[in-house]
């Protein structure tokens, strides 16, 4: 990572705030050039994700993917109703006043918060879910507005298909080709009627997203456990979609909580800015957290989500912001041994770059570890048959099972891994931070870090398809290698980099997308020196393969 910046945890300068009128002004002004790839429709594994700033999301581009989301859903005899949220960035209301003006005249049965509120990500799963349980027919869909934690001037949009998770490449490459041609040819054939009129027409309905979710919570949490041990809960939505939602959980369920910040503001003037000085809604980061990890000594635990609350990260009173990588091993540990209803066969699935304590756990359990690239899509199927019990990402993003075993939702959902922590003190006594000092004590203590290395375009093309044999590494920081990879184990897909492996450490180098630089993914089970000589290894392996 690069040097710190020096406002780094710190509430973000008035100067530094987004101008939201000349945010908004730009979605509707802006025309995108599509002869530049920056300012295509352009689908990640989190869709598509810009600023109106830089006509890379705008109003034609929320037409034109709308319309080719309509033309897929006929394609694939799609007709039940298909389910919309958003979330509190500035730019998600403007997108689903366009969005809304297409589904309609497309004749989409779509469903909207009765209140004009905001959805999170994972509500959107569980109804898409509860609606086509049992139904092989007529099944619902849905989209999300939302480019997840990202600073306040990006907007997103991303499509999650009857299978409730995000869209895999097969929705996405036919959605984001289509939507381009749109763009090409100045919109031609995107059919779209006035707000007004979409709003009154039979095909628009108001929808309550937050009863039936609420309600289920109960099935996937032991909440009255939660409540019967008093645990003293605090809760920071981080101005995000789930704002709303933890009010109605808190009476429901009486939980002892208290939501520190309620604030919803599309500046997000009350974060503490990130590591490079920007504002972004990371719940991982520590100088994004910093609020709420001032906070610790009130609460038993604490947690936060990021904005459409489909990642968590939870403070303790004994160990402070916990490292995603550490709670999902610790998540792991504690479900896998408190859910008697799971199958015996229930997997753990972890992507590549996540950490080797949650193999060592599994190995413990018993239980399969299905190792995958890094994206939440690889993690559907299992969620959707009960095939994994969990699934996570070390970006801080995870779904689990409900108590019998069946799914809850295929999509990442933060507001059960905040509420796992709770039913963690409740069942144990302890927190996940002293209990994953307990992992620690039997599996070593991992020393895993993130490093970002400056790399050009043909570099970056390079490495997204090195093999094994190219690389040859045979030793790696005094250990011998025992697996050098380029394709997930797990599923025996490219995950579009390469790792190696050592008894006691390993590393994966993978190529950003979005800048010019290649991310180094490193652990050791020995010491930070070790670490570091783990990341300087790779860099000067790769630097080889790059013939530098």
């Amino acid at each position: 990572m690069a040097d710190v910046h020096p406002a780094a945890g710190k509430l973000v300068s008035p100067d530094a705030l987004t101008n939201v009128p000349r945010l908004v002004t730009a979605y509707f002004a802006g025309k995108p050039d599509v002869g530049d790839p920056a300012q295509r429709v352009a689908f990640g594994t989190s869709g598509h994700r810009g600023t109106s700033f830089k006509n890379s999301f705008n109003e034609g581009h929320i037409l034109a993917t709308t319309q080719a989301i309509c033309d897929y859903r006929k394609e694939k005899g799609l007709t039940g109703p298909l389910f919309i949220g958003i979330d509190t960035h500035a730019l998600a209301e403007p997108a689903l006043v366009s969005a809304v003006e297409v589904f309609a005249a497309n004749g989409v049965d779509i469903m909207i918060d009765k209140d004009g509120g905001y959805s999170p990500t994972p509500v959107i799963s569980h109804a898409i879910l509860t609606y086509n349980k049992g139904r092989t027919s007529g099944l619902a869909d849905g989209v999300v507005v939302t480019p997840s934690h990202n600073p306040p001037e990006d907007g997103g949009y991303k499509y999650n298909p009857p299978h409730g998770g995000p869209a895999d490449t097969d929705a996405t490459s036919v959605v984001e080709k289509r939507a381009n041609a749109y763009l090409a040819d100045g919109l031609k054939g995107v059919k779209r009627i006035d707000y007004d009129k979409a709003r009154k027409s039979a095909n628009v309905h108001a929808y309550d997203f937050i009863t039936p979710y609420v309600a289920d919570l109960g099935n996937v949490v032991d909440l009255d456990l939660v409540k019967s041990a008093g645990i003293n809960i605090g809760i920071d939505p981080l101005g995000g979609a789930a704002v709303h939602y933890w009010h109605p959980i808190i009476e429901r369920y009486g939980l002892k909580a208290t939501v520190v910040n309620e604030a919803i503001d599309p500046t997000f003037r009350f974060m503490t800015v990130d590591w490079d000085g920007k504002i972004r809604m990371d719940c991982s980061s520590p100088y994004a957290m910093a609020s709420l990890i001032a906070m610790r000594d009130r609460f038993d635990v604490a947690f936060a989500n990021d904005t459409d609350a489909d990642r968590h990260g939870i403070v303790t009173r004994t160990g402070g912001l916990m490292n995603p990588n550490h709670y999902l091993a610790t998540a792991i540990s504690y479900l896998f041994a408190h859910r008697p209803n799971w199958s015996k066969d229930a997997a753990i699935g972890k992507t590549v770059v996540s950490s080797s304590i949650i193999d060592r756990v599994a190995k413990k359990l018993g239980r399969k570890l299905v190792e995958t690239p890094v994206g939440f899509k690889w993690f559907v199927d299992g969620l959707l048959t009960g095939g994994f019990g969990f699934g996570g990402e070390e970006s801080a993003g995870a779904s689990f099972l409900r108590r019998d075993g069946t799914v809850w939702t295929t999509d990442k959902d933060g507001i059960i891994l905040g509420l796992l922590a709770a039913e963690i003190i409740a069942k144990t006594g302890r927190d996940p931070s002293q209990l994953f000092g307990d992992l620690t004590a039997e599996f070593g203590v991992p020393h895993y870090a993130r490093i970002d290395v400056a790399a050009t375009t043909p570099q970056k093309n390079i490495l997204k398809s090195v093999t094994p044999e190219q690389l040859g590494l045979k030793d790696l920081a005094g250990d011998p290698v025992r697996a050098t990879l380029s394709k997930a184990p797990g599923n025996g897909q490219p995950f579009g980099g390469i790792k190696v492996e050592t008894d006691f450490g390993w590393f994966a180098a993978r190529p950003s997308g979005t800048e010019d630089v290649y991310k180094i993914y490193a652990e050791s089970f020995r010491s930070t020196e070790h670490l570091k000589r783990i990341q300087e290894e790779a860099q000067a392996g790769l630097a080889k393969v790059f013939g530098v």
